[in-house]
């Protein structure tokens, strides 16, 4: 249809309808395009950020990483020992302890023998490779059975058991020197025969003992804590002396330890022992001051007497089996004497307190 003039209607030209729907579809895709550029350039901004981001934390992980294994080697040079591996094995040790004690009491037999063993087995190597005449296998014997029947007999059993055992070594070694001939001298001999007995009485004896508290009702809980202030004294002992270190306490015997890290395990076993003796043992107060000095006596006569004997031998460690720890020995010498004190505290305490 026209109108007057002849023209056509309002419907228009189709052409410049298909022209306008042409403009329009460009322009979205000129938008759309410019919208995937904006998203593509904040995408790109955004992941260069986060690898920006993530040079920098390796940055600082890996200085954080460099500062840390100087300041260990640090340690290290100042103390012959591997802070991170000493950490890590003393832990783990220090786990297995505290369940067996905790979770099953007798647990902790097999461990306290298989410990005793090991450190007569290299306490025996190291006297062997000084000179000493050492009989190994008869020494693990007599080691077994004085710590084996600790927990099972009673007190005078006990003692019959120690000489025997004592006995025993004696009489071995004496029988393998007649039937050696190897010319070695009355006082060589004295002396091999001497250090048969020492390795029982120092390790094997010492180590029954802590088997005799952990017998006694409660004896468990005796064991942790005096175990727990010995460590507590350890410990302070080191971070002390590492820290502010600086007067030989015993520069014949142990170089490297000071009385600045013996006040630092003083102040440890005394807080230790007054929080152990309270909270897991019902003493009073006062008595956990006493258990924690005596246990500091013991645990620091342990220690010197074991660096004497290494000084002796010519070692720096009874062996390496234990990485940033010496060998076995070298973690019970202040353990092992603190028997002593700790088992007479027992008799002595457990009487108060149930009164």
């Amino acid at each position: 249809m026209t109108d007057a003039s002849g023209g056509r209607g309002s419907d228009g030209d189709p052409h410049d309808v298909s022209s306008t729907r042409r403009e329009f579809g460009d322009s979205r895709r000129e938008a759309n395009e410019a919208r995937r550029q904006a998203e593509s350039a904040d995408s790109g901004a955004i992941q260069s950020h986060i690898r920006a981001a993530k040079s920098e934390f390796e940055s600082q992980v890996a200085q954080a990483k460099a500062e840390f294994e100087e300041a260990n080697e640090r340690i290290k040079e100042r103390t012959g020992r591997d802070l991170i591996l000493a950490t890590v094995i003393g832990v783990a040790i220090g786990a297995v302890v505290l369940g067996s004690l905790i979770f099953v009491k007798w647990a902790f037999l097999p461990l306290a023998l298989a410990a005793v063993l090991l450190a007569i087995f290299e306490f025996s190597r190291a006297l062997i490779a000084s000179g000493r005449r050492v009989d190994i296998v008869p020494q693990l014997i007599a080691g077994a059975v004085i710590v084996g029947s600790a927990y099972f007999v009673t007190a005078w059993l006990h003692w019959v058991i120690l000489f025997v055992a004592l006995a025993f070594v004696v009489v071995w070694r004496l029988v393998a020197q007649m039937t050696s001939r190897d010319g070695r001298t009355y006082a060589t001999v004295l002396g091999d025969v001497l250090i048969a007995g020492f390795v029982q009485l120092y390790v094997a004896f010492l180590g029954s003992l802590c088997i005799v508290l952990l017998s006694k009702d409660g004896g468990e809980w005796w064991v942790l804590a005096f175990i727990i202030i010995a460590v507590a004294a350890d410990t302070g002992a080191y971070a002390a002396g590492l820290t502010f270190g600086k007067h030989p306490m015993a520069p014949r015997i142990s170089p490297k330890k000071t009385w600045e890290g013996f006040a630092g395990a003083a102040a440890a076993a005394v807080l230790a022992g007054v929080l152990v003796g309270i909270f897991m043992l019902g003493l009073d107060w006062w008595m956990g001051v006493v258990l924690g000095i005596l246990i500091l006596g013991t645990a620091t006569a342990g220690d010197l007497g074991e660096s004497m004997i290494k000084r002796d031998l010519g070692i720096k460690d009874m062996s390496s089996w234990l990485p940033g720890h010496g060998g076995v020995l070298d973690r019970l010498d202040s353990i092992l004497p603190s028997t002593v004190a700790a088992l007479a505290l027992y008799y002595l305490f457990t009487p108060l307190v149930a009164s």
